[in-house]
């Protein structure tokens, strides 16, 4: 007795709202399923429009799925066809999808890191209208964007737009209002009606209407049979209310506003399956083989508990004992929500079926394997190491060495790793070293290695670094002793040579003095300043030696020339500019002397052949008395001698 009275003051309080009873609706509403959408118009912000959805028991709208999109394309095509007044182009609607303050974009996301405000953190759907900007400082919400100058086609649902939420008095550019969603337990069937009349339903949100596909639970019926204000009297009042478990029904009897007049001619009365006209006008409903007629004297049901479809989304309905009842079924892979009518997918990595990674997919899993490794043949087995080493697939320059799971580079002697990811080989000039040169004197950096060298007139030592005074040649004198006297007085650089005269001996005949000099040097043997003292081992300094240059790993190898092109050629490209600069003032400096020093010798030996020349023009031919002198003789041999004597013998 106090539910009845409860439900007839609940009646009450929903007839005398305005616009009750009237047919008329009075918002946007289509409901399916178990939820109800409702479209408003209004400029409002986000946190606006979410405040209103919720006053009511609601949310902003989710969009979960593209069967759910459609739906709210559903209710927005009502809105926009009673709103003449939206005359924008582009307009705006908010859904519950928004970004809080300092969450960041995630481009791995279907949602990119928004969420929806009535719960669920990611969803498979998305309908995304442009690329989202990467942002964290500020809250972000989404909106559907329609262009309101086009009809709303299934095939064309509305993009979702993001930016920002809004505030009280400035809701955002383009917003023309918002879509709320109410979910619900359950749903009755809409009231038949089997003669003239009208019915308004007032749902639990306060919305009316009378063309409702599917009516939430809780909601009121208001049923005025007639066609006129004469029948007005004839009026009944419902509640949707759950009869049994997922059994939701008005608790009518019979069909509603029978009317003799129309019998089963006017919406068949009111009978969901057959009817049946009776002799005085009166009319009875009825079901065909294999269903049975409920409670309400007009909906069918079928004896078979599965045919009216109780089991959801990919459940499956088997029938109990004796077909009285039912059970849903999952495929492999899924397990019932606690409904106990619908599926949801079971994740099976929580059992660890992988040997390394496991991703989960709906109805099964799929395994995978880190960086480095690769499936150890087909199916879902273990996972073997990659041989990154392995001919034609080696990333490193040189060398490669292959680990469980990775790999490393290395490099040959005289080069280091270089490069961002440690794969490539730079040349190391030993030359400019920290330790400093390695090379006493000259250091030539090579592609993986380097050679020392040394200044003319030495040589490399064995250990390939020091240089040392390189050995005395001996040769034959240039020239006669006097030649090379006056070779000398005439500004010859070569040493002088101790000489003696010929003298005789006691038999009056000539003696041979030895005569000795200092070697000298060779025309075509280059000569230069002495080697500055840091580079120069102790020695004589007046001998001198061709440059020698040897690899520092080689001591025996080919010499080259120290001064020429070929040693500033097997300079490496990558010494510092400092080396370089030094390098060439030496060999610069060396090169200046050498030929200053050819220069000069060749002017003396040009001065020395022209005194030779000169000298056998001047000298007379020598004769065998040349070597011998006079012995006295008598007076009268000298005075007969005396040719000019005017008187023989005498002297005067």
């Amino acid at each position: 007795m106090a539910t009845s009275m409860g439900l007839l003051l609940l009646l009450l309080l929903l007839l005398t709202q305005p616009g009750a009873g009237t047919g008329a609706d009075t918002e946007a509403v289509v409901c399916v399923g178990t939820a109800c959408y409702t479209a408003h118009s209004g400029k409002l912000s986000a946190a606006e429009a979410q405040n209103h959805c919720n006053q009511n028991g609601g949310n902003l709208a989710t969009v979960k799925s593209e069967e759910e999109a459609q739906h709210v394309q559903r209710v927005l095509a009502q809105l926009l066809r009673r709103e003449a007044a939206l005359t924008a182009r582009i307009g705006k609607f908010w859904i519950g999808l928004q970004r809080e303050k300092g969450k960041c974009l995630d481009p791995s996301l279907p949602l990119k890191g928004f969420s929806w405000v009535g719960g669920g953190e990611d969803t498979p759907y998305s309908n995304w209208h442009k690329e989202l900007r990467n942002s964290c400082i500020s809250k972000r919400c989404v909106s559907l964007l329609l262009d309101l100058s086009q009809p709303l086609l299934p095939s064309r649902l509305p993009k979702w737009s993001e930016g920002p939420c809004g505030s009280p008095g400035s809701p955002g550019s383009n917003i023309e209002g918002f879509v709320c969603k109410f979910s619900f337990k359950g749903m009755c069937r809409p009231l038949a009606l089997g003669g003239p009349g009208q019915v308004t339903y007032t749902t639990p949100f306060q919305t009316t209407s009378s063309s409702l596909e599917a009516v939430p639970f809780a909601s009121a019926a208001n049923v005025a049979c007639g066609e006129g204000d004469k029948d007005e009297s004839q009026s009944h009042y419902f509640l949707c209310k759950e009869k049994a478990p997922n059994v939701f029904d008005w608790g009518s009897s019979g069909p509603l506003c029978v009317s003799p007049k129309y019998g089963c001619n006017f919406n068949n009365g009111g009978c969901h399956q057959d009817c049946f006209e009776g002799g005085d006008g009166s009319f009875l409903c009825g079901c065909r083989p294999g269903f049975r007629l409920l409670d309400d004297l007009v909906t069918c049901a079928s004896r078979n508990p599965c045919s009216s479809s109780p089991c959801r989304g990919g459940a499956t309905c088997v029938l109990g004992p004796h077909g009285k009842n039912y059970t849903c079924r999952c495929s492999q892979g899924y397990q019932l929500d606690s409904s106990q009518l619908d599926c949801v997918d079971v994740d099976e990595c929580q059992d660890s079926p992988c040997a390394q990674e496991c991703v989960n997919t709906p109805g099964g899993f799929r395994c995978e394997c880190w960086v480095g490794y690769e499936p150890d043949g087909p199916g879902e087995g273990a996972c073997q190491d990659v041989d990154e080493c392995a001919l034609g697939r080696s990333p490193c320059a040189q060398g490669c060495t292959n680990t469980d799971g990775s790999f490393h580079c290395s490099c040959e002697e005289g080069y280091v790793l270089a490069g961002e990811d440690g794969t490539q080989c730079q040349d190391v000039d030993e030359c400019v070293g920290p330790g400093g040169p390695l090379c006493d004197s000259l250091c030539f950096n090579t592609q993986g290695s380097f050679h020392c060298g040394c200044l003319p007139g030495w040589v490399l030592a064995p250990n390939g670094v020091s240089c040392t005074m390189g050995p005395v040649s001996l040769g034959p004198p240039s020239g006669p002793p006097d030649e090379e006297d006056k070779g000398e007085k005439e500004g010859s650089t070569m040493p002088p040579a101790a000489t003696a005269g010929p003298t005789r001996g006691p038999e009056g005949t000539p003696k041979a003095t030895p005569t000795t000099s200092r070697p000298s040097l060779s025309s075509d043997a280059p000569i230069t300043s002495a080697p500055l003292k840091m580079l120069a081992p102790s020695g004589s300094p007046g001998v001198w030696r061709e440059p020698s240059i040897h690899h520092a790993t080689a001591a025996s190898g080919p010499q080259e020339p120290a001064g020429g092109d070929s040693s500033v050629a097997a300079q490496n490209n990558d010494g510092t500019d400092g080396q370089k600069l030094l390098l060439f003032y030496i060999l610069g400096t060396v090169v200046a002397i050498l030929l200053l020093l050819a220069l000069a010798l060749g002017l003396l030996i040009y001065r020395k052949r022209r005194a030779k020349r000169e000298e056998k023009k001047e000298k007379k031919p020598q004769n065998a008395a040349d070597s011998y002198s006079w012995v006295p003789e008598r007076a009268e041999s000298r005075a007969m001698e005396n040719q000019y004597s005017p008187t023989p013998g005498t002297d005067c």
